[in-house]
């Protein structure tokens, strides 16, 4: 079956975790995650996975070890392909894209990519234009500049980056539940793939060994 939103008690059901995190609350309403959350998402994933590729959704545990938050459970969905992303939850829908988390190799070469003129002009022409689509650039970002950086360097601000991405959020409940979100999720992603493609041509995955 094709993706028609997702179910009705969603946001219910996310209000809830966010009021009682724990175990016995996801017990008693792990049928409805399965069926007003996860399968949905399955069926969006699925509608994109021909332009896309296919799609991988993240566990609703949370990993605690070196959180202070000890809570359990995500209080939304995510999922991703390749480099995009998409997440629902009781605040609505956000839609993203890039490289959330980069390792120390994949940095490196975001450096010295940016740093040249020609490659580095090349990321700012994309992000201004993501940037007039209404989508909002983040990333982690070093307090100053990188080391040995001149202060005055052209693109300074893009050098202190660690992560980028460029994102949007849709809040509401009312594309969230509408089979519309499929062509709002695409076009968001079409948009932001000048950026997936700069990373993915300069950056690309990192090389150093799984921990």
């Amino acid at each position: 079956m094709g993706f028609a939103g997702f179910g009705e008690r969603l946001v219910d059901f996310y209000d809830g975790l966010e009021a009682d995190n724990s175990k016995p609350y996801w017990t008693d309403h792990r049928a409805v995650y399965e069926e007003h959350v996860r399968a949905p998402m399955v069926a969006l994933l699925a509608e994109l996975e021909p332009e896309f590729g296919p799609g991988k959704i993240f566990r609703p545990y949370r990993d605690v070890r070196f959180s202070p938050d000890k809570t359990p459970y995500k209080t939304h969905c995510g999922a991703t392909v390749g480099g995009y992303y998409v997440q629902a939850g009781a605040d609505g829908i956000m839609i993203a894209g890039g490289y959330y988390h980069m390792a120390g190799d994949q940095i490196s070469r975001y450096r010295v990519a940016v740093d040249e003129q020609r490659r580095g002009e090349d990321l700012r022409r994309r992000l201004d234009a993501i940037g007039g689509a209404e989508l909002t650039r983040a990333g982690d970002l070093l307090a100053t500049r990188p080391r040995g950086v001149d202060p005055g360097h052209p693109r300074l601000e893009l050098l202190r980056h660690r992560s980028l991405y460029a994102w949007r959020r849709c809040p509401g409940e009312e594309l969230m539940l509408s089979p519309k979100l499929v062509d709002e999720v695409a076009g968001t992603w079409r948009t932001i793939t000048p950026l997936i493609e700069w990373l993915t041509d300069h950056v690309g995955p990192t090389e150093q060994p799984r921990r």
